[in-house]
């Protein structure tokens, strides 16, 4: 039975996807019946996680490509549009950390950091916008995070560039809105994903999160994935601008 909850006939991009959240999206858009792009620089690795999903037959695939450079953007998304004739929903969730405190931190490690985490979302949806345009309609996803809203140290490149992108979804709901585009982003806390497998094997670290969180967890990738899903539903067909937090109440408690 088609819910309004479902993806059924939608084609997906969702980049970052060999691994975390990225994968949890990927395979969670799958399951609610979409046709899935997984996306990353690694071939190999995207091959790796596409196979037990078609597996359990899901309908993905894999195509590499470096979601911080241009050309190799531009050319995924004629790629898809090529092979589906359309492209319905984008998630931009490719993103890198580097951890240094201000005094110590290089510019080209910040440079890096933006190139991947802003600059490279923000192509991705200029080519899904002129793809969804004509159709007047799709839905572009943003991975934010609570750090943004925040702000923790040492990470400040990470910071910055998440907060750009809470900013470019609010330009981009009200640029793309009138013609049928929604533009939203999910900004989760802390969730138990590789990037953040040292944090959590720091006791001290981990007992700060869970007493933080009225909750009293860390995150599973799961929570991120389904919010992706809602997000690209026709479920939030009114949900535009929105900067959708996924910590279990860690941002809303002092």
């Amino acid at each position: 039975m088609t819910t309004p909850f479902s993806l059924t006939g939608k084609i997906a991009l969702v980049t970052g996807a060999s691994r975390g959240l990225g994968f949890a999206m990927a395979k969670a858009m799958a399951e609610a019946g979409a046709h899935v792009v997984l996306n990353s620089r690694d071939q190999a690795a995207l091959d790796a996680k596409a196979a037990p999903l078609q597996t359990a037959g899901l309908s993905v695939e894999a195509m590499a490509a470096d979601a911080g450079d241009e050309a190799e953007i531009i050319s995924l998304v004629q790629t898809i549009l090529a092979r589906h004739g359309k492209l319905d929903v984008v998630v931009a969730n490719a993103g890198i950390q580097h951890r240094a405190t201000i005094t110590d931190f290089a510019t080209k490690d910040y440079l890096r950091v933006v190139a991947i985490n802003q600059t490279g979302p923000w192509l991705l949806a200029r080519e899904a916008a002129r793809a969804m345009v004509p159709r007047k309609s799709g839905r572009i996803i943003f991975t934010g995070s609570v750090s943004a809203i925040l702000g923790r140290a040492p990470i400040s490149a990470y910071t910055a560039s998440k907060g750009a992108l809470h900013a470019l979804t609010r330009s981009l709901a009200a640029d793309l809105g009138p013609h049928g585009i929604t533009v939203n982003s999910i900004a989760p806390g802390y969730i138990l994903t590789e990037m953040n497998t040292a944090l959590a094997n720091d006791p001290e670290f981990d007992a700060r999160i869970k007493a933080g969180t009225p909750l009293g967890r860390w995150g599973a990738p799961e929570d991120i994935g389904y919010s992706a899903v809602f997000l690209a539903s026709a479920a939030a067909a009114f949900v535009n601008g929105h900067i959708l937090t996924v910590d279990g109440g860690f941002s809303s408690t002092m």
